[in-house]
């Protein structure tokens, strides 16, 4: 029995489904474990990045504060040779604002962004991210994976979170307790030839416990 599902069979329980940005302000509600933004890609946008080829799509992994980030997302433009146009501007401004959104739901003095091309089976078990909070974006690609784990079990329903839907979700440093039971991880797509593309966006307090 196939038991990966998408959001239109099932939601799990904790998880809020917003149809605009603010709607992901629902993280900051008791008993809220994850909310993500139901929208639909640009089919111009989607159709461009499908196509890129894997060594164009722009990778970064940095530590920055908030002020930084424009800055550090024109440099990022300039220096990897992603291709300019209407498409790659759309990208860039989407990255920011969903970051700074992030931010002013869970505010802290830097943030550590993430662009990631993915083929193998990174982070394929299911987890709970040691954050108070992290964002998640799959631009291209199978999205995150989530469920309800009872006792440490693998998830019985399996749901995958629409390619180009923001995912907030809380990490085991959120103060509210008991946990939920919810966790995700990166899809299985070793072997499919699939390349995901994906934003993370965490809070940081201190930079020098991070490196």
């Amino acid at each position: 029995m196939n038991m990966v599902r998408d959001l239109a069979t099932i939601e799990a329980v904790g998880v809020e489904i917003a149809g605009a940005r603010d709607g992901l302000a629902a993280i900051q509600q008791p008993g809220c474990a994850a909310v993500i933004w139901r929208r639909q890609p640009d089919p111009g946008f989607q159709a461009w990045i499908d196509a890129l080829p894997p060594d164009l799509l722009p990778r970064a992994r940095m530590i920055l504060r908030p002020e930084e980030l424009r800055d550090a997302l024109l440099e990022l433009r300039d220096e990897q040779g992603v291709p300019d146009g209407a498409e790659r501007a759309w990208l860039l401004q989407d990255i920011e604002g969903l970051t700074r959104t992030f931010l002013k739901l869970i505010p802290a003095p830097f943030l550590r962004l993430r662009l990631e091309a993915v083929s193998t089976n990174r982070c394929r078990k299911f987890h709970v991210d040691t954050v108070t909070a992290r964002l998640l974006c799959t631009y291209r690609g199978t999205g995150t994976q989530y469920g309800i784990s009872a006792d440490g079990a693998e998830p019985r329903p399996i749901v995958t979170v629409p390619t180009g839907a923001p995912i907030v979700l809380r990490g085991t440093l959120w103060p509210e307790a008991p946990r939920s039971g919810l966790v995700h991880r990166s899809p299985p797509i070793e072997g499919t030839g699939q390349t995901r593309f994906v934003l993370v966006v965490d809070p940081i307090t201190d930079p020098d416990e991070e490196y």
